[in-house]
């Protein structure tokens, strides 16, 4: 509580006729014991609009994710992967939006409803980032909470490790093993089959370099603390300190991070995708739906759907992660 704040309280208590001392007392301690770290959070939060509308529509496109084939049957469209010819015009091309036939986003070169479509790509994209992100997340906080706690040859090894993996150019880097991997029965014995797999294994290979880096930075800080300190004197074992002292100093930084790297594994699958080596077809992908629309501009629908659907989600993420930060970081946050 600011000195202002203890000012206007016991002028108000002044006002209701009781003593400055009793209305400030009073105050304090219901403040005090009304403020939870939860509370606090959730009320920062939810005071930022553009945050709290951006996460009504990521549970909304999850709904829409899970309950993509009765949304599709209740429309009255086809599945995402039946081809109908009488769809085309007379020339072999692709016919646009039509409610009249049900076909609210036009259809593909081959006679397949985009609607069904850009609805079960909102699977895709969101099956890879979440799990992608969840792989990312357990290596990269592993190994920085490893190599910030026990420094050392430790810390210069897995250090070593991410600087080389940083020095590749993660895209090529994926292309290359996406490509390794798509082709034939696999890669490494057959163990990755193509399609998501892959993906999934591709981002995350190359995403936890970055989620290390942060953990071992803050552990380095965290361990020189005096609670970490009083849990060696009481005789604590290393794993003890690192799961039950540090790994809960350090939910706030991954719940961020991990908000603001999803979209970023949302694009990058649509960037496999797109280039050829993410998810095979006929499954429905945003990314391989805008590669095949690059080939036939005149189809305005094939790529506007897809691409405003991508825009969307990589937005709403990214407003969600400021949010976040904002409000689990007030001092740093916008003004």
């Amino acid at each position: 509580m600011s000195v202002g704040s203890d000012l206007l309280a016991a002028d108000a208590a002044q006002a209701d006729g009781g003593l400055p001392g009793d209305g400030l007392i009073e105050t304090s301690g219901a403040d005090v014991a009304a403020q939870s770290p939860l509370q606090l959070f959730w009320r920062r939060f939810r005071t930022d609009r553009v945050a709290i509308v951006s996460l009504v529509f990521i549970v909304g496109l999850i709904l829409v994710a899970i309950l993509a084939p009765l949304i599709v049957r209740l429309a009255g469209a086809p599945g995402p992967n039946v081809q109908n010819t009488k769809l085309l015009d007379s020339f072999g091309d692709p016919t646009g939006p039509s409610f009249a036939h049900h076909e609210y986003f036009g259809v593909d070169p081959l006679g397949r409803d985009l609607f069904a479509r850009v609805l079960y790509g909102a699977r895709v994209s969101l099956i890879v980032a979440f799990i992608a992100t969840g792989l990312s997340l357990v290596i990269g906080v592993t190994a920085g909470m490893v190599a910030g706690f026990f420094r050392g040859w430790v810390d210069s090894l897995i250090s070593r490790s991410i600087d080389v993996l940083l020095a590749f150019p993660i895209l090529l880097l994926a292309l290359g093993l996406g490509a390794a991997c798509s082709l034939g029965g696999g890669c490494f014995g057959g163990l990755l089959k193509p399609g998501l797999v892959v993906v999934i294994f591709v981002i995350a290979f190359v995403n936890w370099t970055y989620i290390a880096r942060i953990i071992r930075g803050q552990v380095l800080s965290l361990r020189e603390k005096e609670f970490v300190e009083a849990s060696r004197s009481l005789g604590a074992s290393n794993s003890r300190i690192i799961f039950r002292e540090l790994l809960p100093n350090l939910v706030a930084p991954i719940i961020v991070y991990a908000t603001l790297i999803i979209p970023q594994n949302v694009l990058f699958e649509a960037a496999l995708s797109y280039l050829g080596v993410g998810v095979q077809p006929p499954t429905a992908s945003w990314g391989a739906m805008l590669a095949d629309a690059s080939t036939n501009l005149s189809a305005w629908w094939y790529m506007l759907f897809p691409g405003v659907a991508l825009l969307l989600t990589v937005l709403a993420f990214n407003l969600v992660g400021d949010g976040l930060q904002d409000a689990l970081h007030p001092r740093g946050g916008r003004s």
